[in-house]
């Protein structure tokens, strides 16, 4: 006989997995307090007046706030804020849509949000500008999903209400006088069963339930419950100190106050306090028009669209209209305004009062708006508007914030790397992504002007003017300064980066405002992907396409004028195939293990110190023998071979020694890192040591390309060699044995003459 269990049954298991599930969102439902009676309502407002009476620009500047932010340091010294909800941590399958870069863009926004609470209501519209693919829309995404999730948390629990009749013992509706309401003494029909209620009208506008106060009992509840409140002390916005119910809400309010006589409870009995979320697909909160050529709210007569048996009797000769549209239906969020100026400008001149006002005219009643406005547009478009007659009358309600491309290429290849890569179906070569964002952020560069600098100091002017468009590029990735400037200049340059990040600014062509989007790269990348020569994304296959997009001229950008080296987008290429072969270059040196990285910094701190010593006419400590012995002059004399300081060297020595100890004086809690101080001395060493290494280097690649093609290889030796070399390439830096095969040979013609 088997003791075999038998399988449970089907219908058995979806029965007890129906009724979990319905038990679990039953108490997620009571645990959130989704339904509410008023009384219930103004005990919540009580315990927390500040989160339950924000307007729109309050909700959305904490919302910011409720992500958090982070200080950001960028090569150079300067430090921006990034907040985190553009991050978009809290919705882990959606992280390679986060917004990439622009924390300038994000300081603004909240910058004019802080206004809008400082000043008590939203008064004007938040204009986003900037070229075409600069990621406006996707700014504004994030905030919707923000929005969304922050609607869910207990912090952003957001309330509106609604009407509420229940069925009475004659089968109508009960409410307004009716001779049963007498009889009946309830607090509220907020809890009533759906088969009780017989009719229910929810506020389209979803307005703050505190407006069903009358102005001077709201006022001493807020003043009271903000006094005994322990949290922020920023006083209540406009609307809820000055607001009023929209004119359906105030119809039933007067009507129901007539028919109890005053009795203000029994009014409030109807009231059903209700928690709302925000929904982008719902259209709740988080609402985008496109460019369309209507007015962006209407009304319509409910009083006719319903039976009159259903309405209560006092109701069935009031014109009830209720409002509905775009601007309602964004009401307590965002409203976002998609390429706003390519709408005339008849469409949307009654945004100009809107804004000031916080209303809108409709045909039977004032439409009151609790919304961030917020709009998009390039600066095509802009421009236009701004030689329109009237754009001095909009200015005034205009907060523009231009959203440029990225100059920093990290940022920019950390864009394709998210959400382009992950999407090729094959996979992608270390560097490939590197060369497309490089060439797209020197597309975007503009040329320095030496006057812009003339305030500080005109030698200054003439180090930045003479920055080429990769130096500018690696500046502002890496903080990079040519090795071409002595120590003295390297450091002013590296006090102005800042300064030279937003010399453009002013400009009509400031820097970031045209080139190469991340829509034109995405397609570069996808087509380079499908090269036949190549099994994978190739960096190769990328710069041979886009050297194909240059020529096709299709875009405004690449028709620009040369100017001193900047907007040659095809000469670009070059510049990014030797950055490239630097890269893969380098790459080569650590796989062979021929000369540790350390050497080159151990070897150059030994120098600085005997020449410290040699300059205070000091003995060295052995810390082996423990006898002090001389600085060690022919050392000395062959770091400075290496570095190509042939004459002077005692001068060259005082001014090495005198850049540390200004440097430890500027940066007094820091440890001094000569590496640090002096990257292009490093650099040199390092230079001049593969310089002799030159021929072995060209050896080891050689083989590496006979090992992939499985062609033999002159001695175990050489072939072991080989071996680690390719095994080094792959676990080190990612390549496979083909990309590296590429990759070499490509460095192979350009670096070794073979």
């Amino acid at each position: 006989m088997s003791d075999q269990t038998p399988p449970p049954d089907p219908a058995t298991s979806t029965r007890n997995f129906l009724e979990e599930t319905s038990r679990a969102l039953r108490s997620r439902f009571e645990s959130e307090r989704r339904v509410l009676s008023f009384e219930e309502y103004l005990s919540l407002v009580r315990r927390s007046p500040y989160l339950l009476s924000r307007d729109a620009a309050r909700y959305l500047r904490d919302c910011f706030d409720h992500f958090g932010k982070q200080t950001i340091k960028r090569p150079g010294g300067g430090e921006v804020v990034r907040y985190s909800l553009f991050d978009l941590g809290f919705d882990s399958e959606r992280t390679e849509d986060a917004l990439v870069g622009q924390e300038e863009v994000q300081a603004a926004f909240y910058r004019a949000l802080s206004n809008f609470v400082r000043e008590g209501r939203t008064n004007r519209l938040i204009l986003l500008h900037g070229p075409n693919g600069s990621a406006k829309s996707t700014f504004v995404r994030c905030i919707f999903r923000a929005l969304e999730h922050y609607s869910e948390t207990e912090e952003g629990a957001l309330y509106s209400f609604s009407w509420v009749f229940p069925r009475g013992r004659e089968g109508r509706p009960l409410g307004f006088g009716a001779q049963e309401d007498t009889m009946r003494a309830v607090d509220s029909y907020a809890h009533l069963p759906e088969g009780s209620i017989e009719l229910r009208l929810e506020s389209e506008l979803r307005e703050n339930p505190l407006l069903l106060l009358p102005s001077r009992e709201r006022l001493a509840f807020l003043e009271a419950s903000y006094k005994e409140s322990q949290e922020k002390r920023e006083p209540p916005p406009r609307l809820i100190l000055e607001g009023a119910l929209g004119a359906k809400n105030r119809k039933i309010f007067d009507a129901l106050m007539t028919a109890y006589r005053g009795d203000v409870r029994k009014v409030l009995a109807h009231v059903r306090v209700e928690r709302i979320t925000f929904s982008q697909r719902y259209r709740r909160g988080a609402v985008t028009i496109g460019p369309q050529m209507a007015v962006d709210a209407s009304e319509r007569q409910i009083t006719v669209d319903r039976s009159l048996a259903a309405l209560p009797a006092s109701l069935t000769s009031v014109a009830l209209y209720e409002t509905f549209g775009e601007l309602v239906d964004a009401t307590g969020g965002v409203l976002e305004f998609s390429d706003l100026l390519k709408r005339p400008l008849e469409a949307w001149k009654y945004l100009l009062l809107a804004v000031e006002q916080g209303e809108v005219s409709l045909s039977t009643s004032i439409l009151p708006l609790n919304v961030v406005f917020v709009a998009t547009s390039n600066d095509v478009h802009l421009r236009a508007f701004r030689e329109h007659h009237e754009y001095r009358s909009f200015r005034g309600r205009l907060t523009l914030i231009r959203v440029p491309y990225l100059v920093d290429y990290r940022a920019e290849q950390m864009i394709y790397d998210k959400q382009i890569i992950p999407h090729l179906g094959r996979k992608a070569a270390p560097h490939a992504t590197y060369v497309a964002a490089l060439w797209a952020v020197l597309t975007r560069l503009r040329r320095p002007k030496a006057e812009s600098y003339s305030k500080w100091s005109r030698k200054l002017g003439s180090l930045v003017a003479s920055l080429t468009p990769i130096e500018k590029a690696e500046l502002y990735a890496e903080g990079i300064v040519p090795s071409r400037f002595s120590n003295e200049e390297a450091s002013e340059i590296r006090t102005r980066i800042e300064d030279i990040r937003h010399e453009s600014d002013t400009w009509a062509n400031y820097e970031g405002s045209s080139g190469a989007s991340p829509r034109e790269i995405r397609t570069i990348l996808l087509d380079a992907a499908q090269y036949p020569d190549y099994g994978h994304l190739s960096p190769l296959a990328v710069l041979a396409r886009i050297r194909e997009f240059c020529d096709s001229e299709d875009h405004e950008f690449l028709r620009e004028s040369p100017d001193g080296g900047y907007q040659d987008h095809r000469a670009f290429i070059e510049v990014v195939r030797n950055r490239w072969l630097d890269r893969i270059d380098e790459e080569l040196r650590q796989a062979t293990g021929l000369v540790e990285e350390v050497q080159y910094v151990e070897l150059f701190d030994r120098y600085v110190m005997h020449v410290s010593y040699w300059l205070k006419k000091e003995r060295i400590p052995n810390p082996i023998t423990g006898r002090d012995e001389d600085p060690d002059i022919r050392l000395m004399e062959r770091v400075e071979q290496m570095l190509g300081v042939v004459r002077a060297q005692e001068a060259f020595r005082k001014d090495l020694i005198s850049t540390i100890a200004a440097y430890a004086i500027d940066h007094p809690d820091e440890k001094v890192v000569n590496a640090r101080i002096f990257p292009r001395y490093i650099q040199q060493l390092k230079e001049a040591t593969w310089a002799s290494r030159k021929k072995q280097l060209a050896e080891i690649a050689e083989d590496v390309l006979r090992l992939v093609a499985d062609e033999p290889i002159p001695t175990p030796e050489r072939k072991r060699r080989a071996q680690a070399t390719l095994e080094a390439m792959v676990e080190r830096f990612g390549h496979t044995p083909t990309s590296a095969r590429d990759a070499l040979a490509a460095l192979l013609r350009a670096r070794y003459g073979r």
